[in-house]
């Protein structure tokens, strides 16, 4: 029999209840208002009274409202039809949904219950399985889609039938297990797992032993970040945060995507749905959307929801990580997320802790990237899911609460600096104040010497010496003048812009240089440490500048110019006469 009780004290999404029988955290519960029922989350429980956070406007609800309570955690539904879909935090298809603003109280089903997949089996009666061991397979797009034992499912169970190869909708029963006391168990091509509860399925979770190409040079050249890794981006608002993610997403080295639009604005995300649809992907030549889910809370949607979106966007990344796909999850911004969680918090009358945010959000953050990872499933295959989230400091000040916590839990920190972005220097990753940890893991570097060039590290480190050096330079010659330092110092500034221009610097709206394979960035840094190792003398700085202008741009119309094409090679040879 379920739990039932009465609404007894409202402060905005807040609603205390008071409940006629047990409770516990987590649960979901239905208000009853005006007509409709409205989801709710207990969060803290305190004798007779839950407090629970409401997901919908509250307008109209009262005191004495009915409130019936469900017996179980903050689900989302798993199975074939989940890419090309767009769905809010609570997994509702916001495709089906009716009208153009979402009404209250109204829920869909996240998948099409009518749609037939064409299913091959892979189990064999007899066989002895356990949670997310492989059944069969629906080919989703072009990506294999394994139909799995459901998570939730305890202890050793025997196939006792399998269905033959066939087309079948999702609640079809596919398979039929016999549980360690004799019982029969019918499992279908869908499950629900709750969202706040990482999804175990695999044998063990090493650390990550290579890189993710993303294309983009500041990254996989500077700072990469590992397949199954963690990284953020911070920076003031304008300085392109969006913009990174979606050229990572559009070009990353994954199999799916999973975008969270965390209580960004609605015009960021409607640059998603009218881009991605029309977008090849540079992989596999198909349309990006064939593997992207979007899981869309914007910031004039309630602020409950924002905490359920990132967390239904994690889960689904690990349900795919559990067929052996690599997953990459981009959620903007994680500090929405973190203002929805000091709303409540502030609401609850709970001890502040810094700028007001929860005491313990350092520990939500670090529990969430945690549920990233590279994993080995029970059959040897290896699945990831690679995180990377941006945050939105005030004043892009990065002391702040949340960007300091992220820190300790991310292992990539890409600062945008809105110094560069003022100068159109983009993209704005500052290489300094940058970094990957990933670059001191020994598994890394032996990756990198294997599949990039022997000694690559060593490479990166040199490079971002000639950057410091130039930045050192730099302040001496604004404070000095041009005419009061040493020529060396002109120098040690212009090979540094020679890295900026060249390296740093990618251009997201041309075709070629868009995207840069590994092979291409190991071929341009080599050039450029070759250049920059040369010693030079010059009569005055006018030479030096006019010198190092005239490279930059030689070697600027080689990264708009295809890869080991007359014209690629056309630069290069000018530019080796330059520097002969």
């Amino acid at each position: 029999m379920k739990t039932k009780g009465i609404v007894k004290g409202i402060v905005s999404n807040l609603v205390t209840v008071e409940v006629d029988g047990p409770v516990s955290e987590n649960e979901i519960c239905y208000i009853s208002a005006q007509g409709v029922k409205m989801m709710a989350e207990v969060i803290k429980v305190n004798g007779s009274l839950a407090s629970v956070q409401v997901f919908e406007s509250t307008r109209g609800l009262k005191g004495g409202n009915e409130v019936e309570f469900e017996g179980r955690m903050l689900e989302v539904t798993l199975g074939p039809g989940l890419l090309r879909g767009i769905y809010d935090g609570l997994q509702n298809d916001l495709t089906t949904m009716t009208g153009v603003f979402l009404k209250r109280g109204e829920y869909t089903d996240p998948l099409n219950r009518e749609t037939l997949w064409d299913f091959t089996p892979i189990a064999q009666p007899g066989d002895s399985v356990v949670a997310a061991d492989w059944l069969g397979e629906v080919k989703e797009g072009w990506l294999p889609h394994k139909i799995m034992v459901p998570f939730s499912f305890k202890g050793t169970y025997t196939v006792k039938s399998v269905k033959p190869a066939g087309q079948y909708n999702v609640d079809t029963v596919i398979a039929v297990l016999t549980n360690e006391e004799g019982e029969d168990v019918n499992v279908t091509m869908t499950q629900k797992w709750p969202v706040k509860v990482a999804i175990k399925g695999y044998k063990e979770k090493p650390r990550p032993n290579k890189i993710m190409e993303t294309g983009v040079r500041v990254i996989d050249t500077l700072n990469p970040i590992a397949e199954g890794g963690t990284g953020f981006i911070p920076g003031p608002f304008g300085c392109g945060k969006t913009v990174l993610q979606h050229a990572i997403a559009k070009q990353g080295d994954a199999d799916v995507i999973v975008m969270a639009a965390c209580g960004e604005r609605a015009n960021e995300v409607v640059e998603i749905f009218t881009e991605f649809p029309e977008l090849i992907d540079p992989h596999t030549g198909r349309h990006l959307m064939e593997r992207t889910t979007i899981i869309c809370n914007t910031s004039n949607m309630p602020v409950a929801a924002r905490e359920a979106s990132v967390y239904t966007a994690m889960t689904i990344c690990e349900y795919y990580r559990a067929m052996g796909l690599k997953c990459l999850l981009l959620a903007d911004s994680t500090s929405r997320w973190a203002q929805a969680l000091r709303e409540m918090s502030n609401r609850m009358e709970e001890l502040p802790g810094a700028d007001a945010f929860p005491v313990d959000l350092s520990a939500i953050i670090s529990n969430f990237y945690a549920r990233a990872g590279m994993v080995v499933l029970n059959n040897g295959e290896t699945g990831a899911v690679t995180f990377i989230g941006t945050v939105s400091p005030a004043g892009g000040n990065l002391k702040e609460p949340v960007t300091e916590s992220t820190k300790k839990a991310a292992r990539c920190f890409y600062a945008l600096e809105q110094n560069r972005a003022d100068q159109k220097r983009y993209p704005a990753v500052g290489p300094l104040e940058s970094y990957s940890k990933y670059l001191d893991y020994p598994e890394i570097k032996e990756y990198l010497d294997k599949t990039v060039e022997e000694g690559w590290v060593e490479k990166v480190l040199t490079v971002k010496n000639i950057i410091r050096r130039g930045k050192e330079a730099s302040e001496q010659i604004n404070i000095l003048g041009d005419d009061g330092v040493p020529m060396s110092y002109h120098v040690n500034f212009w090979k540094s812009e020679l890295v900026d221009f060249v390296i740093l610097q990618q251009d997201a709206f041309d075709a070629i240089d868009a995207l840069c394979p590994l092979e291409r960035q190991r071929f341009m840094l080599d050039l450029i440490l070759d250049i920059c190792s040369k010693d030079y003398e010059f009569e005055d700085f006018e030479k030096c500048r006019e010198f190092f202008k005239n490279l930059i741009n030689e070697l600027r119309q080689m990264n708009y110019s295809a890869y080991e094409s007359e014209q690629f090679w056309a630069y290069n040879d000018s530019v080796k006469k330059m520097i002969a």
